[in-house]
């Protein structure tokens, strides 16, 4: 019996356009990996967190190292403690059967489930080229072979494959033409403020107005490396919004609170501090 197709409209804590909406569900129908790109910040990793939540399935992450082989994506075989096994004799397995001694990671996981799941691949960006095309070739097959003990894992429900990337390095082309592909801008103004609207629905509207006007003016300080995104004015306004100072929902001139908040980078907390202070936000 066909799988009854699911689509995804969004989840309780994630705002998103309806381009998005149909570049995901357009991926899950012809059962292609969707790849995000934007700055980080923008809700790449949390798309897949969402899509989860809303219908109800498994999210499975792979966070993406820059030193990681396909194979350690795929399954490990733990030689040490076989070793030790067969060395003390107090083990319950058969030190005989390789098969006792290997275990799933991450897309084996998402392969060896009975449900269909959301494989989230983190940061693909950090691996190198035949990271990408060897790990892509196996999404393509939905299959991988375990060669210490020469078998063939094949996907028992093709997961939704969700990949992220920073753009921190050029993806190669066989890769990019198996994906379906979708930039995440930044939010603009006013779908921030849709954003902190699901996270905060009894804020103080003038705190919340100031707050996003000034998190703006702050992004665009000239020579910031590290530009706050949407989580750290979600966290921001968390902060504010315990200091009974700001609870009237105005922001003093020359002083922005909590600067710490949103710039982690110390040249960028100074080149911040030194606007406050030199500008009048409000």
């Amino acid at each position: 019996m066909t799988e009854e197709r699911k689509n995804f409209s969004g989840a309780s804590k994630y705002v998103l356009d309806s381009e998005l909406a149909q570049i995901v569900n357009v991926s899950m129908a012809l059962e292609m990996p969707l790849l995000l790109k934007g700055e980080p910040g923008t809700g790449k990793t949390m798309l897949a967190y969402a899509i989860a939540e809303s219908l109800g399935m498994e999210l499975i992450i792979l966070n993406v190292k820059s030193s990681m082989k396909v194979i350690d994506a795929l399954y490990q075989y733990d030689t040490l403690t076989r070793l030790n096994d067969s060395r003390f004799g107090d083990s319950t397995r058969d030190v005989s059967d390789i098969k006792e001694y290997i275990k799933m990671s991450k897309i084996g996981q998402a392969f060896t489930s009975e449900k269909r799941t959301i494989l989230l691949i983190d940061e693909i960006d950090k691996a190198d080229t035949d990271f990408q095309d060897d790990m892509l070739d196996i999404l393509d097959q939905m299959q991988f072979d375990i060669i210490e003990t020469d078998e063939v894992v094949s996907a028992n429900k093709r997961p939704v494959i969700i990949i992220t990337s920073n753009a921190k390095k050029d993806l190669s082309d066989p890769f990019l033409g198996r994906c379906n592909f979708h930039h995440i801008a930044f939010p603009e103004a006013s779908m921030m403020k849709s954003i902190v609207d699901v996270h905060f629905p009894s804020i103080d509207k003038k705190l919340a107005k100031n707050a996003i006007a000034t998190f703006y003016e702050l992004r665009s300080i000239e020579g910031i490396e590290k530009r706050p995104a949407t989580r750290e004015l979600i966290n921001w306004l968390r902060a504010l919004d315990t200091d009974p100072e700001f609870k009237t929902g105005k922001l003093i001139k020359n002083k922005v609170p909590f600067l710490g908040v949103l710039f982690k980078k110390s040249q960028d907390y100074e080149r911040a501090t030194m606007h406050v202070t030199r500008r009048k936000i409000f």
